[in-house]
């Protein structure tokens, strides 16, 4: 099927010739238009673009099954949110008032809220329930112009309650027209059972989960939240050897509330992404220079919980990639707008509009290994992408953060 958007008042994010992977630096104040424009889509695929002259002269020659005018709006790729915690059991406003009244994230940890408070509810729920719950939330961030997700186990904190939350994710790949990847965080908190000892619990992760995991070959990834509080840099190596053993390429949580070590442990195996830093130093940063890690911003957490901001202008006048995405979690950052997000890295973090559309599609397309095929408006990429409401210019998204700003969405050349 042959479908061409027409009179595009902006088609954003475009590229031409070899594909860049990540924008880093000063490329990333770097992105491309062309105004009074068309795409063309064939079998899920961008076939062709350019100004509607172009097409005019054409049009003729070609059989159009579908034309869609956009007289007046823009079109973007889709948002890539790389990091999501999107299958869970219930939410937790309650701990939300504890928060409002003064208790910290660890201390609401301690007690057995945050994470274990979700495990509990996970394993009272079944595939089903939780299956059904994920399904609407993603049609609800599709609607808000994602495309892409990466959703991470972690509320189960037991073998049987993991495989069942990675195995609801399968469901959610094979049933939904995003692109999904999935991320297995066995080690997301430590079990009120092994406080205290530790290690038996990163054993159980090792030696009981990851190959169960890996037998169903369920996760693309295998994350661990090293962090104060949580697994020592010790513990995640440990994880992390095992995964890569069984083909599970590393993502990390990272300095979200102290500097852990989690970014150097995280270049040490190669992580994809290592994803919060809020607590970032000059050697953090010289330590992801030169390495394939894209360092990731999550705006929402630290706005839910008053946390300190990234240096994200800092990291990227030193010459690297940002990625920002949602972190949708029932606990820290219970929205999946990527548009917000995209708001928050201009208003909060100083980033250009162009450097904020770039690290919410490319560099998160790259932190969820997609960027080959999305982020960029590009021939032979998957055709993700969204046409706006009648709006005057593409700084007119992070501008206007209150409103819904995606008129309609197209995932793999066909509108949903």
């Amino acid at each position: 099927m042959l479908t061409v958007i027409t009179n595009i008042k902006e088609l954003v994010q475009v590229e031409t010739g070899q594909p860049k992977l990540r924008a880093m630096g000063k490329e990333m104040a770097r992105v491309e238009t062309v105004k009074d424009a068309y795409l063309m889509v064939e079998d899920g695929k961008i076939k062709a673009f350019g100004p509607m002259d172009e097409w005019k002269a054409a049009s003729g020659e070609r059989r159009v099954d579908r034309e869609v005018d956009a007289t007046g709006r823009l079109v973007f790729p889709t948002f890539c949110d790389s990091h999501t915690h999107l299958v869970y059991a219930n939410s937790r406003e309650h701990e939300f008032v504890d928060k409002i009244r003064g208790l910290s994230y660890e201390e609401i940890a301690k007690r057995g809220g945050g994470i274990l408070n979700s495990a509990k509810a996970t394993a009272a729920a079944s595939e089903d329930e939780l299956y059904d719950m994920a399904q609407r939330r993603l049609q609800e961030a599709m609607r808000m112009g994602t495309g892409a997700i990466e959703i991470k186990s972690g509320y189960g904190l037991t073998t049987e309650s993991e495989l069942k939350l990675l195995r609801v994710i399968r469901r959610l790949k094979e049933n939904s027209p995003m692109t999904i990847k999935s991320n297995f965080l066995g080690a997301h908190g430590i079990p009120m059972e092994y406080r205290g000892h530790q290690e038996d619990y990163v054993d159980l992760v090792i030696d009981e989960m990851i190959p169960l995991v890996a037998a169903e070959g369920l996760a693309d990834y295998i994350d661990v939240f090293c962090d104060q509080g949580f697994f020592t840099v010790e513990d995640t190596a440990r994880i992390l050897e095992a995964g890569i053993k069984y083909g599970m390429r590393p993502k990390i949580h990272a300095n979200e509330m102290a500097v852990s070590g989690g970014v150097q442990v995280g270049v040490k195996y190669n992580a994809i992404s290592v994803d919060h830093l809020e607590q970032m130093g000059d050697a953090e940063i010289e330590c992801l220079k030169g390495s394939e890690t894209m360092p990731t911003v999550l705006p929402g957490c630290a706005f839910f919980l008053n946390l300190p901001l990234s240096p994200a202008r800092k990291m990227v006048d030193a010459g690297l990639p940002v990625a920002m995405a949602s972190d949708y979690n029932p606990g820290t950052s219970p929205s999946y707008n990527m548009q917000l997000i995209l708001s928050m890295a201009c208003i909060r973090y100083r980033l250009t509009p162009e450097e904020a559309l770039n690290a919410t599609t490319l560099n998160t397309a790259y932190a969820m290994g997609v960027s080959r095929e999305l982020g960029t408006i590009a021939v032979g990429k998957k055709a993700n992408f969204y046409i706006t409401k009648p709006i005057p210019s593409y700084e007119y998204m992070p501008y206007a953060y209150g409103e819904n700003k995606v008129e309609r969405v197209f995932l793999n050349g066909v509108e949903v």
